[in-house]
């Protein structure tokens, strides 16, 4: 092993990856037919308008890489043999990413909602949390784009890890697993990927280094550790053992898709039903029905359950696997503290109201 790849020095290969994937995903993105999804209101008034088309935009990319293989013309173990360079190069653009925003940012004179300055004087703090809250390059969303990169790229790596695997005929039931659960997750991400437009990252935060990188490396290289690991270690797995992974996931889908779904529905309509029924609402602002009425946070619950169904299939004989799934518990604890402050100080007697209503934080009868 020399010692370029030991400290990760990205290749002009890597570069050349990355460059086409960011190129690809611009104009697939902009000239792709699309459904066009208004966004939240924001202070202004004024409201963003997506171009949902990940899902098309993927699976063009993953027919062009398949004939590109085929015809002799690319490796798709690439990625899966030039992840430590990938993963700096990714790195090193988040960070000079992060820099010119904040730059434009600093420099920019628009009063919009969407553009306005924010600059508190403290450099790191500005870099690391951004500027801007939706700032836009040739037209293009720059943080619908960088989340939409970030999970194709997960889906990409996964794909470059198995495509190694059938190479070296180490394929296993393991890895099977894995991927299978990680490509229903992507699929259902860009299928509902105009849900993504009402989260707290899309709405609220602005464009820093913290969501840039975010974005483009801690989702695509970490969400992917369970792959790596299985990739240089064999696990076999008992029938019981899948049979419970599965299940697993399948009840961390139904709660993570269910509440995300309702959630969503609410704020289109407020007057949609809830499981076949009005919903309850407290305060005329805060949905008590369905998921939301048994945990104020019960999304988080379905996106750890997932996370942890992720990790299953490594088995127990190292911890590496459950980064994700134990990086996401403490991750979604703090997040939900911060939800929490947020909501009391805007919503004040309604959302005491709410939490007397919904007493459980994310795990009823637990937190």
């Amino acid at each position: 092993m020399d010692l370029d790849y030991l400290l990760a020095v990205p290749s002009w290969n890597s570069v050349g990856i990355l460059v086409t994937f960011f190129t690809y995903l611009a104009i697939a993105g902009s000239l792709i037919p699309a459904k066009l999804v208004p966004g939240v209101t924001l202070q202004d008034g004024s409201r963003l308008h997506y171009r949902c088309n990940g899902l098309l935009s993927m699976l063009l990319l993953a027919l062009l890489l398949g004939v590109g293989a085929k015809m002799g013309l690319l490796s798709l173990t690439v990625i899966s043999e030039r992840g430590l360079e990938l993963l700096s190069a990714t790195f090193i653009f988040s960070f000079l990413v992060a820099l010119a925003l904040y730059a434009a940012g600093c420099k920019s004179r628009n009063q919009s909602s969407s553009l306005k300055p924010h600059v508190t004087g403290n450099l790191i703090h500005d870099w690391w949390f951004g500027v801007q809250l939706n700032p836009s390059f040739l037209g293009i969303d720059l943080k619908f784009f960088f989340v939409r990169s970030g999970m194709m790229g997960w889906l990409f790596i996964n794909l470059s890890v198995l495509a190694k695997t059938i190479q070296s005929a180490t394929l296993s039931h393991s890895m099977i697993l894995y991927q299978m659960f990680c490509l229903i997750y992507i699929l259902d991400y860009f299928f509902y990927e105009e849900y993504m437009t009402s989260t707290w990252d899309i709405i609220a935060e602005r464009l820093g280094f913290m969501l840039v990188f975010g974005d483009l490396v801690w989702i695509p290289f970490t969400f992917s550790i369970q792959g790596w690991w299985l990739l240089g270690n064999k696990v076999e797995l008992t029938t019981a053992a899948v049979i419970a992974n599965c299940f697993v996931f399948l009840i961390g889908y139904l709660v993570f898709r269910g509440a995300n779904k309702q959630k969503h529905d609410f704020k289109k309509n407020p007057k949609a039903l809830i499981w076949g029924k009005p919903p309850k609402v407290v305060g005329g602002k805060l949905l008590a029905s369905g998921y939301w009425g048994i945990a104020r946070h019960c999304n988080y619950l379905g996106d750890l359950l997932l996370a942890l169904s992720f990790s299953l299939p490594c088995g127990i004989s190292s911890p590496v696997p459950y980064f994700y799934p134990i990086y996401l518990l403490i991750l979604l604890i703090w997040r939900e503290r911060r939800d929490e402050a947020r909501c009391a100080e805007k919503y004040k007697e309604v959302w005491a109201e709410y939490r007397r209503l919904v007493p459980w934080r994310i795990l009823p009868y637990f937190y």
